[in-house]
């Protein structure tokens, strides 16, 4: 009932493969690959997270996709430096300037934390020229407190 198929009869039927030099094929490939494309967005939101330890830079669009970020660490600082104020100033400018070639304008910016970075992510952001809409505390505060001690026994 099922036929076997050997090797040889495979290889009769799958066409013999072009013998061009790889060069050729490396040629080829490379260009099909199209370059994407970054899109132009003019409105936005600017998320500041300023940590004891680091200072985090992310830039969405209106729906909340990432359009570009930074950190302290990736700008370039290491260790304790990470949570200084110029580390937090310097990271502004890094996002900042990713931000110049998607041509944005207008930014919300929320910022949560209470590192150091903060308040000089800001200034950076002022001196920039970027029209800032709304600059909004988003820093979570304990409500409530934690359950308290049951009552010794003695």
């Amino acid at each position: 009932m099922t036929e076997e198929i050997t090797k040889t009869e495979i290889a009769a039927e799958v066409p013999a493969q072009t013998t061009e030099p790889v060069a050729d094929l490396a040629a080829k490939i490379k260009s099909s690959k199209k370059k994407r494309s970054k899109a132009k967005v003019t409105k936005g939101k600017l998320y500041i997270n300023s940590t004891y330890n680091n200072t985090i830079i992310s830039a969405t669009d209106l729906a909340g996709n990432v359009l570009v970020w930074s950190s302290a660490g990736r700008t370039g600082f290491k260790g304790s430096k990470k949570s200084t104020p110029y580390a937090g100033q310097r990271t502004m400018e890094d996002v900042l300037g990713k931000l110049r070639e998607r041509g944005l304008t207008e930014v919300d910016v929320f910022i949560k934390g209470i590192g150091s970075g903060r308040e000089s992510a800001v200034r950076a952001l002022q001196g920039s020229g970027l029209n800032v809409l709304s600059i909004k505390d988003q820093t979570p505060i304990p409500h409530g407190g934690v359950r308290p001690k049951k009552p010794r026994r003695v």
